[in-house]
This record gives structure tokens, sequence and C-alpha cells, in this order.
């Protein structure tokens, strides 16, 4: 099986992550907690989860925001991208001026970085870090998806009014380069602007770009210049001319003046929410309004299209399909699903349903406004929720069901 070079790299080091994550369960067995769960197929073993109620461990004078993004570096730390502007007054009081509470909390960075044990390494973020052109700031005013590449650089973009841009950072938040600019977009059609990109994917030759919250595209860069190597909607073909009319705001996520899901609609929704390279040079698009992931497969600078995957169809609401990873072995695909609240667990090689975790709530193991998931080497899935979840959770892999 041919798989990306993350993908090599951390089903080489599965056994020893294995290895740890066993040496420690003792240290955080009473944190561990069951997962609601179903096993659809029983035919297929399902991996199977409990959810470590204590992870992460943040300062005690901080509290997380709606948490839009969310990656598993090449070293298995996990780094998350949150919203300091999406908490009030009352939540951040330390953040006011005057303060106007005791103890408790402070507004966080944008970007948050933990080890394997919920410990915080490291926090950066806000305009100061994204250089201005004179006129526009360029840190996005609503930040929307975080990429880690294997080089260890940080991509973030933004969904907010006038966000199209992404941007990319050293590991510690040092300014490396943008593509787009901050109020200036033209359609699905340009190679030069963008449309509030909603996700990057970054496998070392080139940087993939789901342009989808006013356009609904994916665009490739190339890696070293940032040149735009191809521009493709659904189904691989000229994603034509129609983008969201005015600036979106998130009450547009719930709502159903699109007509509902189409799962065999000829072009993306209105929020193309995720791209990922997956293993065997495919790429997975979250085509969230439409309930469905569309794969391609890359070969060269040609991109084609391999086939549709329905998540949850039926569900209305938020819709379904908003994020994707899969386990060190490339055997399943995991797809969060946002108004389910779940992770469905398929088989990479059908795309069968195998089952899911998860259910809506507030509690450990639950979610609500479930935004994004990545797997770490040892197969420990992490989710980030958004709206009023505002959370990240550690879901610590207990093996495969018999």
């Amino acid at each position: 099986m041919i798989i990306t070079p993350r993908t090599a790299l951390r089903g080489a080091i599965a056994i020893l992550g294995a290895a740890t994550a066993a040496a420690s369960l003792p240290a955080i067995a009473d944190t561990l907690l069951p997962v609601e769960s179903e096993h659809v197929d029983t035919s297929v073993p399902m991996p199977m989860f409990k959810v470590d109620a204590s992870w992460p461990r943040l300062p005690a004078d901080m509290i997380l925001g709606q948490t839009p993004g969310l990656s598993v570096d090449s070293e298995d730390t996990i780094w998350i991208l949150t919203r300091p502007n999406s908490l009030n007054p009352l939540e951040s009081g330390l953040s006011q001026d005057p303060p106007m509470a005791l103890g408790c909390c402070k507004a966080p960075p944008h970007v948050l970085r933990f080890d394997q044990d919920g410990a915080l390494l490291s926090a950066w973020g806000g305009p100061d870090h994204a250089p201005g052109d004179g006129e526009t700031e360029q840190w996005p005013s609503n930040v929307h998806g975080l990429y880690v590449t294997d080089k260890g650089t940080v991509w973030i973009g933004g969904n907010g009014e006038d966000d199209h841009v992404v941007l990319e950072f050293t590991k510690d938040g040092e300014f490396i380069r943008q593509f787009g600019k901050r109020g200036a977009t033209d359609g699905n059609g340009s190679p030069d602007t963008l449309g509030n990109p909603a996700d990057i994917a970054d496998d070392g030759d080139s940087v993939l770009v789901a342009d989808g919250y006013i356009n609904k595209r994916i665009i490739a860069l190339a890696e070293g210049d940032l040149d735009a190597r191809a521009i493709f909607g659904a189904y691989a073909v000229d994603p034509g001319d129609e983008t969201r009319e005015g600036v979106f705001d998130q009450s547009q996520a719930s709502s159903t003046g699109d007509g509902g899901p189409n799962p065999e609609s000829k072009s993306f929704g209105d929020i193309v929410h995720c791209v990922v390279h997956g293993p065997d040079s495919t790429i997975y698009v979250c085509d969230r309004r439409n309930n469905r992931l569309q794969m391609f497969r890359q070969s060269g600078g040609k991109v084609e299209f391999v086939r549709d995957i329905v998540i949850g169809e039926g569900t209305g609401g938020l819709r379904t399909a908003s994020d994707v990873a899969f386990s060190p072995d490339g055997t399943y695909v995991y797809v969060a699903d946002m108004m389910n609240a779940r992770v469905w667990v398929l088989l990479r090689e059908t795309h069968e349903v195998v089952g899911h975790f998860g259910r809506v709530g507030r509690y450990p193991g639950q979610m609500f406004w479930l935004h994004s998931v990545d797997v770490d080497s040892a197969g420990n899935v992490y989710t980030s929720e958004v709206g009023t979840g505002r959370r990240v959770q550690r879901f610590v892999f207990q093996g495969l069901s018999e």
C-alpha cells in the first residue's frame, strides 16, 4: 500500500506509540470513561475508545473559545486553533479592563500546542503575528482551519468578513508567507484570490485549500511559489461561477435556505469544509451541506474524481461531513459529523460504515457542533467543537473489537 509521508511516519512508530500509551494507562485509568458507540457491521473489527476526561490540562486561569482547527503533528503533539473573540466578557472576566473576576478566566491565544499528557507547550496568535499591507490587517477576523506540516510549519485560514487569506507560520508563530489577501476576492476562477477558505492541507509538494465559505472549490497551489496548479469543483470539473452572496454568518450554517442536503448535487454545497490528503495519493473533500465526502486521486498535476461517500443521509440542520482523518495504518477512515455529534468509522477499502462513537451532549465523550478530527500515531482520536461546544477531547484507543 502506498501511503503519504505523514501516514508512513505514524505507521512506523505506531507500535512504539501504542507501547507508550499502554505504559501511561495506569496513571490515567481513573480518568478514562466509556463512550457511547455502535458497531454497525460486526463482520469487520471496530476500533474502540474511551474518553480521557482530564485532557487537556489547561492552565488554571484559561478557558477555550470555539475551536475550529485541530492538527496532530509528526511528533505527536496536538495543535488546536481557538477563537478568543467567541468568549463573552462574563466568560473571560480576567481579560477585561478592569478585570471583573477573581480566579478565572482569561481568553487564550489563538494557537495552542499540547503534549500527549495534555500539558500546554506553547501558545501564540493574533494580528501582531501577520504583517499588514499598510491598509488591511492580514490576521483573520474569524480563524477557521489549521494544518501543521511535516516540517513543523503552521497554516491558518479564516471565514470571517474579508478573510480571504491563508497564512503560514513557524511553529513559534513567526510569519513565513501567505496566499490571498484580506478584503480581496474574485470568484471561483481566480488563480490569485480566495473566498473565505475553510481548510488547508500541505503534503510538501502542493498546498490544497478548501476555498469554501464564499467560493465553492478546491485550489491546488505549488509548494514552492504558491502558484495555482489546479482549480476544481465537485466531480473534478470547473466549479462554475456560483458563490455565496454577501458575508457569511454562523446562522447560515444551519439554515435550510439552500433547499436541504443533496448528496447527488453536481456542484459543491455552500460550505466546502475540509480538504485532506489521504493514503494512496487520494484527496478527501468535505461537502458538508450535501452530507457527503468526495474522494479524488491526484496524479502528477491532474486530479480525477473517484467516488461519493454519503455521510448521515437525511440529516438536516448543521449537516454532517465536517472533517476526515485516518487510522495510523490507513485501515479506517474517521469522519466528523457535525449535526449528529458522532465520529463515523469507515473501512477505507470499501468506505462502508463499520460503526460510530459519540453523541450530542456536553459531558465527556459527548459533543456539540463537532468540527474537526485527527489521529495520533498510537491511534488515539482527537476532536474539536465550535458553536457552544468550545472544547477539544481525546479518545484513547483501546484496541479492536473481537
